[in-house]
């Protein structure tokens, strides 16, 4: 699939590139005065925020698998032997001019120019064989091509979850420390089980410029800590979702996001369902992803999500991948 996943790179959105350029600051980092250094660690501070909370703005682009199917098989080449022919009809074709009548030199542009054909089939044998080396690489691709095409759309369960290991899509996601388990239902649905460390991710700490120029670092309140979790977790399922649906036919998916709660009747954390969220591809393409808020765009879509700015996201179940096909 190098061919497809080579078309598919995405753009680098804004909020990274500026994170890999304060990545490089970082290195100027000890020599930077104290007035510098506190600017610099609000600014990456203000960095991972907007990264944390705009996961659904970046995306693979999707892959056109109806295009894919009808893409013509390549042509084997063929040994034209171009080079031959015209070294032969250069032999053929002398006449010795004055000069080499009168010098006797005849014999020996005749025995050269026979010598020539020999080198021209040689030359046209290796150039013919490199161009079957690459049409062998190319109709290997097609042939994948072709073979993933004709299972994705045919509704190939296997075949989802090759493609989406073939894309490996969701690399930056598990960077921030989130992973994902994908499971394809009895009747085609597609559900990605999102597992998100919030508390690992996100701050606890604001960071912010006094008038004055230094660091203010202080305890970022519960509620706000809740808001930024709940738009991180809709933010990443946003971007789970659109992944899926750039390298998948599916209409519907199933994101549905785990974190680590408490368990009141226990005093035990425990992973369970925190959002699940069943998006339809018409739905996704109609949003304005620039100017969404990621926890409000999930009233477009079926949805669990419980949520209280001073108790966070509360456990939900998981949407139920059965009823999809009569609810949507």
């Amino acid at each position: 699939m190098r061919s497809l996943q080579a078309s598919a790179r995405r753009a680098e959105r804004n909020a990274h590139r500026r994170q890999r350029e304060l990545e490089k600051q970082y290195k100027e980092y000890a020599r930077m005065e104290a007035l510098e250094q506190a600017a610099y660690e609000v600014e990456v501070y203000e960095n991972h925020l907007e990264i944390l909370m705009s996961m659904h703005k970046e995306c693979e682009k999707p892959v056109n698998w109806k295009r894919l199917l009808s893409k013509p098989e390549p042509m084997q080449p063929e040994n034209s032997r171009s080079l031959e022919q015209a070294a032969t009809h250069a032999a053929t074709a002398y006449s010795p001019n004055l000069l080499a009548r009168l010098f006797k030199l005849e014999a020996r542009k005749r025995r050269d120019l026979v010598a020539k054909i020999d080198l021209a089939k040689l030359e046209d044998e290796k150039r013919y064989q490199v161009a079957l080396a690459d049409w062998n690489t190319e109709h290997a691709e097609w042939t994948e091509e072709r073979g993933m095409a004709l299972r994705i759309l045919s509704g190939d369960h296997q075949a989802k979850l090759d493609a989406i290991e073939a894309f490996d899509s969701f690399s930056e996601i598990s960077h921030l420390g989130s992973s994902i388990q994908i499971v394809v239902h009895e009747n085609g649905v597609l559900e990605a089980k999102l597992t998100i460390h919030g508390s690992e991710v996100i701050p606890t700490e604001i960071k912010s410029l006094l008038k004055s120029g230094k660091l203010s670092t202080k305890a970022m309140p519960t509620g706000r800590f809740n808001e930024i979790h709940q738009d991180y977790v809709c933010s990443c399922a946003l971007r789970v979702a659109r992944e899926l649906m750039a390298v998948l036919a599916d209409e519907i998916v199933i994101v549905t996001a785990l974190d680590d709660v408490l368990n009141g009747a226990t005093g035990h954390m425990e992973e369970r369902p925190i959002l699940s969220v069943a998006f339809s591809r018409s739905t996704v393409d109609r949003l304005n992803l620039d100017l969404i808020d990621p926890s409000d765009a999930m009233k477009n879509f079926v949805h669990n999500m419980s949520f209280k700015k001073g108790a966070g996201l509360a456990p939900v179940s998981a949407v139920d991948a059965r009823a999809l096909t009569t609810t949507l």
